[in-house]
């Protein structure tokens, strides 16, 4: 990837009569580290609660009814792309639908959240897991087919699965949690144990990325939502070696990679050597301090600078307009003149988000700030 001094100083103006950019190839030449005319945007949670569309659906099934529905799934992906007219689609899943092929219970428990039974807390519950799905969630893959099928190349589509600590601290602590006493407990007295957890995870995460890659995915997001609950020390014995081994499982089918965490600028540069195409933060950080000091790492060890993703505080969707703005500008004016840059949340957005101002924040950033 090009170093920080190869970075384009102002986008390409479009000639008269010239085609425009469609959205997938902003997007996809943003994740190449190419010149774009204006950043790509895309939002995680794009579909939920707060959009009216995504309500009536719900109002007639459940969550798990809808990932499992290729129909259903398809449809409010599409829905909140088109409608808030972003660069890229992120199929509706859930990243704790691998509970099922790993012969767990999966429930959503309304004010609760989701529950997996029975929790998975010994060598021996490890031991009875599979490593491989074989297939079984094959429903999000036929998602992601209508929904490549209805943007015909428009639009790029984006698959995702939670990484492989958080899938397990899910599976360990049965629900989520404040402290993770369970996950890390297991991770400090029984490192084999963890181990065999992690490496069934990550073959059949891999497996089940494949095939979101065969149906049309244009790029995969690991969603690692809980490692901002590790010290750098414990993240770079017990998670790394194993994200690394997936992110090049995934980049080997030829796809990009998102790594998506919360928490872990304290050791922003530990994230980047997962070797992510694409590493999206959370709001706790600038996007021209994440940048200095990636690139400082760079020169240092030699590894590719990522692209970045990120990263407005999704709170401030719910503020006035103005500071709203103002702080869109900032994200924008932090990633000024760099190739390499989408713009998103640093999380995904909250229920109560009014949709005019998703909206306001796309056509923001389409028009250049």
């Amino acid at each position: 990837m090009p170093g920080p001094s190869e970075v384009s100083t102002t986008p390409p103006k479009t000639a008269p009569g010239t085609p425009q950019w469609t959205p997938r190839e902003r997007f996809l030449a943003a994740v190449r580290r190419q010149s774009v005319d204006v950043p790509p945007v895309w939002l995680m949670r794009q579909a939920g609660r707060y959009m009216a569309e995504y309500r009536a659906v719900r109002a007639r099934h459940g969550i798990l009814e809808i990932c499992q529905t290729p129909a259903l799934a398809a449809e409010v992906t599409i829905t909140a792309a088109e409608t808030l007219g972003t660069d890229a689609a992120i199929i509706f899943a859930d990243l704790l639908l691998p509970a099922a092929p790993l012969g767990l219970q999966l429930e959503f428990t309304s004010g609760e959240g989701p529950q997996i039974t029975p929790a998975v807390r010994t060598p021996a519950d490890i031991a009875r897991l599979p490593s491989s799905w074989g297939g079984a969630l094959g429903y999000v893959s036929a998602s992601i087919e209508r929904v490549a099928r209805h943007f015909g190349g428009r639009v790029a589509v984006i698959g995702f699965a939670g990484a492989p600590f958080t899938l397990a601290s899910y599976l360990i602590e049965g629900s989520g949690s404040r402290h993770y006493i369970h996950t890390k407990r297991l991770m400090h007295e029984q490192p084999a144990a963890w181990a065999e957890l992690m490496d069934k995870l990550v073959t059949g995460l891999a497996g089940y990325l494949g095939e979101q890659a065969a149906a049309g995915a244009d790029a995969l997001q690991l969603f690692d939502s809980w490692a901002g609950a590790l010290s750098e020390a414990e993240y770079r014995e017990f998670v790394l070696p194993h994200n690394q081994r997936l992110v090049r499982a995934v980049q080997a089918q030829g796809l990009p990679v998102i790594y998506f965490s919360t928490g872990t600028s304290a050791y922003l540069e530990a994230v980047a050597e997962t070797g992510a195409d694409v590493l999206s933060l959370d709001w706790r950080l600038g996007l021209d301090t994440a940048w200095q000091r990636l690139e400082a790492w760079g020169r240092n060890t030699g590894g590719a600078v990522p692209v970045l993703q990120g990263n407005l505080d999704p709170v401030l969707l719910l503020a006035g307009r103005v500071p709203l703005r103002a702080a869109v500008d900032t994200c924008l004016r932090q990633a000024a003149g760099r190739r390499g840059y989408i713009f998103n949340l640093g999380h995904g957005i909250l229920p109560e988000t009014p949709v005019e101002n998703v909206r306001a924040v796309v056509d923001w950033v389409h028009g250049g700030g």
